[in-house]
């Protein structure tokens, strides 16, 4: 069919006589007038078509693809032209040098146009566990613009006959090199785009630390992810680090609540009874503790001196955790003040059962000894 056609487009142009310059004028005519017809006749059907659902990447696409449609048509109208003008070899090869690096570049744009369009659909997709979203679509894009560039400027070479080969060994003995010498700038580098692609934390979330720190994540970047501690301490934490160790997020799960502790030992002989409903009615009339999971009281132990009750509430947001706990431990030392509840404290008796042989008094001396000042060296109560 395709022999067909070229015979007919020959037969066609064998009507303007043996001159090429009017050939070649009337097939840029005929490439613009196929260019118009493409884009006002095909291109608009397929816009109506998909206009009647509800797929609106799909619309966008098409707004898309029209303009290098249209300019693709125009530069195979140019290429079949310069075939026809039969130029010189090494004008006809410039030419079509040219010609395919317009087309590169033209379709290089779109292509990085639609796989943006496509990143910016998934990241405002729906889903917990996705990897393009808001924090990571910058870094997904700067890598699509890198491949693209790349990809296109190897067609570019090759559509000039350059050579590649050298290029490419000496980016390969290049890139060792810089690899040897940046070693942990390029693991810092990897391991921000893993967080950002895999997201343990975000931005906002309170983490702890395998070394003890817990703060906010104020930035997550390519090179190091920083932390504003409750001392308003800014800790600047490699990335390599944050990708090799393990992090509590506090903020993580699903929902953002946070779950307090508040301990308290009440003497034994204490009501239990009383002491739980005090501690839950505490907890309930607390403004700011969550009603949704309900707070709970464990007995959690009989300790040495106390019977250890827990006292378990959720607050909306782990950075209310240390003004909640203050309420909380206030409200519970004044509620039992008033109950008459003691709050058990560590305390010893020390009986002594008798006292060395060098310590001991004389028996005449033992004997007049009488009254209140008599010592015993037993315990009271003791027969």
């Amino acid at each position: 069919m395709l022999e067909q056609l070229q015979v007919g487009f020959q037969n066609f142009l064998s009507f303007f006589g043996n001159y090429p310059y009017l050939q070649a004028l009337i097939v840029l005519c005929v490439s613009y007038f196929v260019a118009w017809i493409l884009d006002r006749v095909v291109i608009s059907s397929l816009k109506k078509l998909i206009a009647k659902t509800s797929a609106e990447l799909d619309k966008q696409v098409i707004v898309l693809l029209h303009r290098p449609i249209f300019q693709s048509v125009i530069l195979v109208g140019c290429a079949v032209a310069g075939l026809i003008l039969k130029l010189p070899e090494r004008l006809e090869q410039i030419l079509f040098s040219l010609l395919v690096t317009f087309a590169v570049a033209i379709w290089s744009v779109c292509g990085f146009k639609v796989i943006r369009l496509m990143l910016r659909k998934m990241s405002r997709t729906a889903g917990h566990a996705r990897m393009v979203h808001a924090q990571t679509l910058p870094v997904f894009e700067n890598l699509t613009i890198v491949m693209v560039v790349g990809i296109a400027i190897y067609f570019i070479f090759s559509a000039w006959h350059i050579d590649m080969t050298a290029w490419l060994a000496s980016a390969g003995i290049v890139g060792i090199a810089i690899g040897f010498a940046a070693k942990d700038t390029l693991a810092n580098l990897f391991s921000g785009v893993f967080i950002l692609a895999d997201g343990p934390y975000k931005i906002g979330d309170f983490v702890v630390l395998d070394s003890g720190e817990r703060g906010e994540v104020t930035h997550i970047g390519i090179r190091s992810t920083r932390l504003l501690t409750r001392d308003d301490i800014e800790v600047t934490v490699p990335n390599s680090v944050m990708g090799n160790t393990k992090i509590i997020n506090e903020s993580g799960g699903p929902h953002e609540k946070f779950r307090v502790r508040v301990q308290v030992g009440v003497a034994y002989g204490s009501d239990i009874d009383r002491v739980r409903e005090l501690l839950t009615e505490i907890a309930v009339n607390a403004d700011s503790v969550c009603k949704e999971p309900e707070p709970r009281v464990r007995l959690r132990m009989f300790g040495p001196s106390s019977l250890d009750f827990e006292l378990l509430c959720w607050v909306d947001q782990p950075v209310l955790r240390g003004r909640i706990l203050d309420t909380l431990n206030c409200t519970v030392y004044k509620r039992f003040l008033e109950e008459d509840i003691e709050i058990a404290y560590a305390k010893q008796d020390i009986y002594i059962k008798e006292l060395p042989a060098d310590k001991k008094l004389p028996a005449n001396k033992k004997a007049a000894k009488t009254g209140p000042e008599e010592f015993s060296s037993k315990p009271p109560g003791a027969p």
